[in-house]
């Protein structure tokens, strides 16, 4: 594989695009905005910037890395003779089956269709296409320069070549590719968000306060980030997608989204994306919207 397009340069697909180019591979990054093409290229950008303060990569390794980039806002051009497809589009069921029915009609037959979905069943995805056996789930990690896992879900067609083409290479962006059944929400999120839910559940009945909760998992289960701020960090709209689909699939209340994740998703309230969640971030997006006009 040479030549790799990634639909989103949001969060994930930005971070999606940055591996790969820096790893040596060609990247399609698209988007139907060139600004989000624009503000994707800056994050990485940026990335790029902190490696190189810390002497992780040379200025070469950052001009090749950004080098291997081109933007795309048609997505035809975009995937045009690509050998495979990293879709990491927003977490809505509906939006990807879209997007797969087209990249079927419009792709090589030689190219392979992942998606980054965190909890949409592959098998379902698949479906929407007429190559099932070459779709499969690459569910990266965030932020994805970073976080060592990509989990590989196959679909229920999906190929024992495809597999192995795919986790070959997970590893050789120098990721650690593990192989997992298609259920919802995967492993990570299966264990994850049941308890992100239980610590807003905990904070909605007025147990323990944000920070608080936190202080405890982060203090008492060596847990890096508390689960609160981790869900900030996510977005709490994913959550709750990941939740809804948990819950559509398994019929289990325990994966019904609490009532407060709810209500602030729809308040807006969406975590560091919107500026405020469980903390506050108003200040940081403030000081980056003052950058920007000086940029």
């Amino acid at each position: 594989m040479n030549t790799i397009a990634v639909i989103g340069a949001g969060t994930m697909g930005n971070g999606i695009a940055h591996v790969f180019a820096q790893n040596g591979y060609q990247v399609n990054l698209i988007d139907i905005s060139q600004d989000a093409l624009d503000k994707g290229m800056l994050t990485i950008t940026k990335n790029l910037d902190r490696m190189l303060a810390k002497e992780r990569i040379s200025e070469q390794d950052k001009i090749n890395t950004l080098n291997n980039i081109a933007t795309h806002t048609i997505l035809k051009e975009g995937v045009n003779q690509v050998d495979l497809v990293v879709e990491a589009a927003t977490e809505n069921h509906d939006i990807k089956l879209k997007i797969f029915k087209e990249l079927d009609l419009i792709c090589s037959e030689k190219t392979i269709l992942a998606t980054n979905t965190s909890s949409i069943s592959i098998t379902q995805i698949a479906a929407a296409t007429n190559r099932p056996e070459k779709v499969i789930g690459m569910h990266f990690m965030n932020p994805v320069p970073i976080m060592k896992l990509v989990e590989i879900i196959r679909g229920y067609n999906t190929t024992d070549e495809v597999t192995a083409t795919i986790m070959e290479l997970s590893k050789n962006l120098g990721k650690t590719p593990t192989e997992v059944n298609d259920y919802p929400g995967f492993v990570a999120n299966r264990i994850l968000m049941p308890m992100i839910n239980e610590a807003i559940e905990t904070l909605y009945n007025g147990v323990a306060g944000v920070q608080e909760i936190d202080t405890v998992m982060k203090l008492g289960m060596a847990h890096p980030m508390g689960p609160l701020q981790l869900a900030d960090f996510i977005g709490l709209d994913v959550c709750l997608s990941i939740l809804k689909v948990m819950y559509d699939g398994f019929k289990n209340p325990k994966y019904a989204p609490c009532p407060l994740l709810v209500n602030m998703v729809m308040a807006g309230k969406l975590g560091v994306k919107s500026g405020e969640g469980f903390y506050d971030y108003s200040e940081v997006k403030k000081a980056e919207k003052v950058a920007k006009q000086f940029a």
